[in-house]
């Protein structure tokens, strides 16, 4: 799966929590993500100064944040889907460790078939 077919399927699922993401699907999003953060935060420092960004962040970024927060929510949820485990398991990252436990899930090649949540994409 390439860049676009990612993001297209991750904005086409926006709030679906059902089914399965593939490692790529998931994977490229992330780096939609990142991308969308840097210009965000490119734009409030050009928009509202660098010091007003830095101590509260700026309006233009938390926008960009709240408009993909539940896409990505899904997409993590669907992906943990692709290796046989609940939604359920996001909660680990209020461990602290957890984060790590979900970076190394998230890295996991898929489950080749059909698991309890449906089959392979």
């Amino acid at each position: 799966m390439n860049f676009q077919q990612s993001v297209r399927r991750c904005f086409d699922k926006y709030a679906e929590f059902e089914g399965r993401a593939l490692r790529s699907e998931y994977w490229w999003w992330v780096l939609l993500c990142v991308m969308i953060g840097i210009a965000a935060t490119i734009l409030d420092v050009a928009f509202f100064g660098a010091y007003h960004t830095a101590r509260q962040g700026g309006p233009i970024n938390a926008l960009a944040n709240l408009a993909l927060f539940l896409p990505s929510l899904a997409v993590a949820v669907r992906r943990l889907h692709d290796i046989d485990r609940s939604g359920w398991w996001l909660l680990i990252v209020f461990t602290g460790i957890g984060a790590f436990v979900l970076l190394y899930w998230y890295c996991q090649k898929s489950d080749e078939g059909i698991n309890r949540f449906g089959a392979a994409q």
